[in-house]
């Protein structure tokens, strides 16, 4: 090459990188096509308290691109075991709901995967971390899937930040470690989350295994009855072994004897016919007293407090997949699976997993995904899909549309959904009642002093690696704001003075 060409090659690369830092400094965000994006941080709704639009195609696109970021191991829950068992209805729901699976007396089969949300496939059980509690029950009228975690509240309240919330809480793209710089980062915009961080740092983060650890919908489902009328409904699984964590200075060790701990104790207990069991309990909302609530009881970033419980029955693990493969990396649970008199509610982070859910499973698994064993419905399926990979439906007959008088297929007017009064325009706007702080505080404060200090030690040793102080103060406010004992505690062991957390939480708004 002649000095000549490498002088304007240098120059013409130079232009490309100013050109491409001048690019970086002042596009606006956009859509694949390019398209400017208005509001990233609400997805559309029929007015208020209305459900989430098909139209909205930001959320669609984020939700669609972030499913398809792994193969073939699941971007979340990657890390799991299963197991099966039964379900037994012995307080029954037939005032509430129409679905068979709470018939008094009924058995239903159920197939139940424990996982890991963030790490690995590999990654150890011991990680600071939500612990997926997913059931699949396979109930006379089809399947319905319970897809929870173990702790009763979630990170954020809109589908649309889904992807960004894991892109944080994921290694970084970098160096390929996960990194609290990017975590407390993003969180810092989030006022919301306080909850479920001052959740995943107590020692709750660090369930002690799968047995000894409750389970929830997180999110408020709808229960229909014969009539249609519907009640909000959030369930919760109670370990009936009890509920065990471990403490920071137990963790070394366990997780130095077994990065598989948990999978081994479940394994081992359903072997030794110690059968784990929980008891699964519901809480009901009326939906006239949806609004005499201080926060929005559809928010997933609160529980029910002062809601009554009510039994529904107990589920019990006794026996283990003869192949892992097969059963726990094949079952594809998904919160679209409902049955009649299980519907979904307005939650805006639900309604967003509705679509994610499936599509993951279909590109993950194959477009036939819930043919497989450990999928299909216990009832025959009826409908006009075909083709695609790895189908072995038997599908027959020249008729594969409806309707049709050559080979109808009747649908059931009973089996339609219930209807929800609307009102407002669509909007992009995020939910009037946002409580962000209280329940945090109020859980700090449930906590034993044992429990609380462990917080403190779990989450300052973590805000502690934070090089940006304008983030680190922001999360210590957020915290203060929930419980000052608790914001100044945190202030204390970073060294940061307190008084300045203090004039920050004063401007935050609950």
């Amino acid at each position: 090459m002649s000095a000549l060409t490498f002088s304007v090659n240098r120059k013409l690369f130079t232009v490309a990188l100013a050109c491409s830092a001048a690019l970086t400094q002042a596009a606006n965000l956009t859509q694949d096509n390019g398209a400017p994006v208005g509001d990233n941080q609400n997805s559309q709704t029929a007015g208020p308290n209305g459900p989430i639009l098909l139209q909205d195609i930001q959320l669609l696109q984020k939700l669609q691109r972030f499913d398809r970021e792994r193969i073939p191991e699941r971007v979340v829950h990657a890390r799991g075991v299963g197991a099966g068992g039964v379900f037994v209805a012995s307080e029954g729901l037939q005032d509430v709901s129409r679905a068979l699976v709470f018939r008094k007396g009924e058995q239903t089969p159920v197939f139940v995967r424990f996982s890991t949300v963030i790490g690995s496939r590999g990654a150890p059980e011991t990680d600071r971390d939500p612990r997926g509690f997913a059931t699949k029950f396979y109930t006379a009228q089809g399947n319905w899937d319970l897809v929870g975690n173990n702790l009763p509240v979630f990170f954020i309240r809109d589908a649309i930040k889904f992807p960004d919330m894991v892109h944080s809480l994921k290694p970084d793209p970098v160096s390929n470690e996960q990194d609290p710089n990017r975590i407390f980062d993003f969180f810092s915009h989030l006022p919301e989350s306080t909850h479920m961080l001052t959740r995943v740092y107590s020692n709750y983060g660090t369930p002690a295994n799968y047995r000894e650890m409750n389970g929830s919908s997180v999110h408020a489902l709808k229960l229909v009855a014969a009539d249609g009328r519907y009640q909000y409904a959030k369930f919760t699984w109670k370990s009936r072994q009890g509920e065990r964590n471990l403490r920071p200075d137990e963790l070394p060790k366990v997780q130095g004897q077994s990065v598989s701990h948990a999978t081994a104790d479940l394994l081992q207990s359903i072997e030794q016919k110690r059968y784990p069991s929980w008891d699964l309990y519901v809480q009901l909302i009326q939906p006239e007293d949806m609004n005499r609530f201080a926060f929005n009881p559809l928010d997933p970033t609160k529980v029910w407090t002062g809601v009554a419980e009510r039994k529904v029955g107990t589920m019990t693990l006794n026996r283990i997949p003869a192949n892992f493969f097969e059963a726990t990396e094949q079952v594809a649970m998904s919160p679209a699976n409902l049955v009649p008199g299980i519907e979904a509610s307005e939650d805006r982070l639900l309604q967003g997993r509705l679509f994610s859910y499936l599509d993951t499973q279909m590109h993950r698994v194959g477009t036939n995904f819930q043919a497989l064993p450990v999928n299909r419905p216990r009832v025959e399926v009826v409908n006009n899909n075909q083709d695609g990979a790895h189908n072995a439906s038997g599908r027959q007959g020249s008729v594969n549309y409806e309707p049709s008088r050559q080979a109808p297929k009747p649908q059931d007017p009973q089996f339609k959904h219930s209807r929800l009064p609307l009102q407002g325009n669509t909007q992009q706007e995020a939910i009037a009642k946002t409580l962000n702080f209280q329940q945090a505080g109020e859980f700090y404060r449930s906590l034993s002093a044992q429990d609380q200090a462990d917080l403190i030690r779990n989450l300052s040793g973590d805000l502690a690696k934070v090089r940006n102080a304008e983030t680190r103060d922001v999360m210590l406010s957020h915290f203060y704001k929930a419980d000052r004992q608790y914001g100044e505690r945190l202030a204390k062991a970073l060294k940061v003075e307190v008084k300045g957390i203090e004039r920050r939480a004063a401007l935050l708004q609950e």
